[in-house]
């Protein structure tokens, strides 16, 4: 075969090459090591490599060891020991030395290992060469590859920080951060979103960057972010020079700042501009196609986060007016109190919800404090509260008891054709005499603040939440009495307030407890302090808070004081007027006469209803004197006065004043104008 082909070429006497020659133009030599003698022979190009020359070298390995650190040599006898241990006949491996200027470089040998018939190890062949351009390229190669990873993770990063961004502000704040800026490469950001036709500036770069009369600017006018936004393309400058004869109006304002190159690029979402965003540099020098590509991507990311933080921002806008709307435009002054509320919408979700309060004024100086929570978080909703809010003001207003506005409430959204409940705390003061009737419908438990600041719970019986206690025909609701004394403060809240993300409801009441303790004295600031707990506590419902103090100013009524009207053909107002007297009786200190006085109470009442033509307006209220006395009035608008009558055939009929003046210590009847007043009282003991 050579010869023919021999025959038909002309080729260089010297071909093929000598395998010696192969490797001295490679920079490759070769060494033979006798085992038994522990001579190794080296070559020219072997010596070359470890840059001796052949008079400085005597044969013995050791020799070698003048151009191998200690930690290098060390390393390469135990693998070689480790080879001729293992049977293996061949080795190879990367080690540095050093140059005669003591400079260190990269090595590669590969060894051969010849062994007698009994598997002895005698000699070593092998091969050793300079590694330093071989690494130095993989090296390169790494960086390159490393620089990719960076990059890919850097625009993954970011798009994973700008997924947890709800508004604009978030959106400059992940993209301004000192590890954003950082990973970007860049000293400084500018930002600018496109309304109405004008760019307004959102994000101005460093300290002293801002340049006046560019917070809102055309996109007609020579600035770069007016450029890139009419031709929604990127712009990269690269030089101070190219910034300054590119953009003359704007360069002599900012060329102060150092800046060295800049890119620009056009917020892009759903195929229309939205926006613009600058990268400032102080120490960089033109763009690599990498680093446009890069940027252009980033740019898309940080466009599709900044319509949906556009778009969560007009959300919640448009919601927090609509709730705004619906909640009370102002609160009435309450003679005798102080008043404080707050509402706070979610910061996760659709921001809006049927979180609600409200202040009746009551006649006989009285109020009605009300706070609620309609199921959902969601439009409908909050038009069931702004429904709800109205209905139960009316009711109140029109001097129906508590519970009864409760029960009547209920029958109202049960009958709304909607399938929300809601849960409510109605109270009813007297600011005069400090007393409350509370009436709960499913809702949290209020709590109370002393005078001196602590802060407890408030425990009271309560009902089905408004809308499912008319469904299952359970309307009655009961009342619990609470005496508020001067100073004191009555806090009524939504369960936002108190429900934290993973725990349960007593570790909010807790927080709610020392948020209060350690709060301000100022009712206003009190409020805003429990809402800032809540804003930094965030959680995906909205909450309402109403703080209710008694003025330790106001003068107090010698006794307590309660009234309410009972209407004709109303028998939840004739159950609630029970008890509201019920309550009363033991909240004033006497519980031993509470059933001689409540059925006292209830021959009136029927009296009334019975022989007038409209219902009665029942007090109940504490006298003092030489003797504590609680006496109760029952008002009608006839003039008949009531006369002792025997019993009727049956037994029943006219026994109601008989009663009366058995239970009671005295009792008597009063002419009021148009109607008439009949009264009992009881001697009670005085309260310890």
């Amino acid at each position: 075969m050579d010869d023919r082909v021999a025959g038909s070429l002309s080729l260089p006497d010297d071909w093929p090459a000598h395998p010696d020659l192969s490797l001295a133009l490679n920079r490759m030599g070769s060494f033979d090591w006798d085992l038994d003698s522990g001579l190794m022979h080296m070559d020219e190009p072997a010596l070359e490599v470890f840059d001796l020359r052949p008079e400085e070298y005597d044969g013995h390995p050791a020799t070698l060891s003048l151009r191998v650190p200690a930690d290098e040599a060390i390393r390469l006898d135990g693998m070689v020991s480790q080879a001729l241990k293992s049977g293996r006949s061949n080795y190879g491996a990367y080690f540095r030395r050093s140059r005669r200027d003591g400079s260190l470089c990269w090595t590669h040998t590969q060894g051969f290992i010849r062994r007698d018939g009994t598997g002895r190890p005698r000699r070593i062949i092998g091969i050793i060469r300079d590694a330093t351009q071989e690494l130095a390229e993989s090296t390169a190669r790494r960086t390159v590859d490393e620089e990719r990873r960076r990059r890919t993770s850097l625009v993954e990063g970011t798009t994973a920080a700008l997924a947890h961004a709800r508004t604009v502000e978030d959106v400059t704040e992940v993209l301004k951060s000192s590890r954003g800026l950082a990973n970007l490469g860049a000293t400084s950001l500018v930002m600018g979103l496109l309304e109405s036709g004008r760019i307004h500036l959102v994000a101005d770069g460093p300290e002293g960057a801002f340049v006046q009369g560019t917070r809102y600017t055309r996109t007609d006018e020579p600035y770069p972010m007016s450029e890139v936004i009419r031709t929604l393309t990127p712009r990269f400058i690269e030089t101070p020079e190219d910034f300054a004869t590119s953009y003359p109006l704007l360069w002599p304002h900012i060329s102060h700042l150092g800046i060295t190159a800049a890119a620009y690029m056009p917020l892009i979402a759903q195929a229309r501009p939205i926006g613009a965003l600058g990268l400032l540099y102080g120490n960089k020098a033109g763009f690599t196609g990498d680093e446009r590509n890069l940027l252009v991507a980033l740019g898309s990311s940080i466009a599709q986060s900044l319509q949906r933080a556009m778009l969560y921002e007009q959300e919640h806008d448009l919601a927090e007016g609509l709730q705004q709307a619906m909640l009370p435009r102002r609160i009435p002054d309450v003679p005798g109190a102080q008043v404080a509320v707050r509402y706070r919408s979610a910061r996760l979700g659709r921001d809006i919800g049927g979180d609600w309060y409200d202040i009746i004024p009551l006649p006989g100086g009285r109020v009605g404090a009300v706070i609620g929570d309609v199921q959902g978080h969601d439009t409908h909703a909050a038009a069931v509260m702004g429904q709800l809010r109205i209905v139960l003001r009316a009711y109140a207003a029109e001097g129906h008891s508590p519970a009864t506005v409760m029960a009547r409430a209920s029958v109202f959204l049960h009958e709304l054709d909607t399938d929300r409940f809601a849960t409510c705390t109605y109270a009813e003061a007297d600011m005069t005499t400090g007393v409350v009737q509370l009436v709960r419908a499913g809702h949290v438990d209020p709590a109370l603040r002393g005078a001196d600041g602590s802060c407890r719970r408030l425990p009271s019986d309560g009902g089905m939440p408004l809308g499912l206690s008319a469904e299952f025909g359970r309307l009655e609701y009961p009342v619990n009495t609470v005496d508020l004394d001067p100073g004191q403060t009555l806090i009524l809240y939504t369960d936002g307030m108190v429900e934290l993300p993973g725990t349960d409801l007593d570790e909010g009441m807790a927080l709610l407890a020392a948020t209060v303790r350690d709060g301000p004295q100022d009712l206003q600031k009190l409020a805003d302090r429990l809402c800032e707990v809540v804003d930094e506590r965030g959680g995906e419902d909205d909450m309402a808070v109403l703080l209710l103090r008694r003025d330790a100013a106001h003068a107090p009524h010698p006794g307590g004081r309660l009234q309410q009207h009972v209407a004709q053909n109303d028998p939840e107002a004739l159950t609630s007027a029970r008890h509201m007297i019920r309550a009363a009786v033991r909240a004033w200190g006497a519980k031993d006469r509470a059933d001689e006085v409540e059925l006292a109470a209830d021959e009136l009442i029927t009296n009334a209803l019975m022989h007038t033509d409209g219902g009665a307006i029942v007090t109940i209220r504490v006298l003092t004197g030489p003797e504590r006395r609680l006496r109760v009035d029952v008002e009608d608008r006839s003039s008949a006065l009531p006369r002792r009558r025997d019993a009727g055939e049956s037994g029943v009929s006219g026994r109601g004043l008989m009663l009366v003046d058995r239970l009671a210590d005295i009792w008597g009847v009063e002419s009021r104008g148009n109607g008439k007043c009949v009264w009992c009282e009881f001697v009670v003991p005085e309260r310890r």
